[in-house]
């Protein structure tokens, strides 16, 4: 969805970068007890970018830290409304 969004309406992203997973997988059971998982398709961006491994780096980066956590603070989220508003 992210990179939709930055693909087709110039959206930034916020945050820090995604993980990179970018299949499909199946899983057929077989008999006694065994399986098989087959790719059967690929995520790509509408721009036709795989996020395989790489994931989305984003447009303006923002980690969360331990202290964030601990007292229930959104920096990125902070961030994006921050952008929203300015633009």
């Amino acid at each position: 969805m992210a990179g939709a969004l930055r693909d087709d309406r110039a959206a930034k992203l916020i945050g820090a970068k995604s993980f990179g997973k970018g299949s499909v997988q199946e899983l057929t059971s077989l008999r006694e007890g065994a399986s098989l998982k087959v790719t059967i398709a690929k995520w790509l961006t509408p721009s036709k970018k795989s996020i395989m491994n790489d994931g989305l780096e984003p447009d303006i980066k923002v980690e969360v830290s331990k202290n964030d956590i601990e007292n229930m603070k959104d920096p990125q989220l902070e961030k994006a409304i921050e952008t929203i508003l300015k633009n």
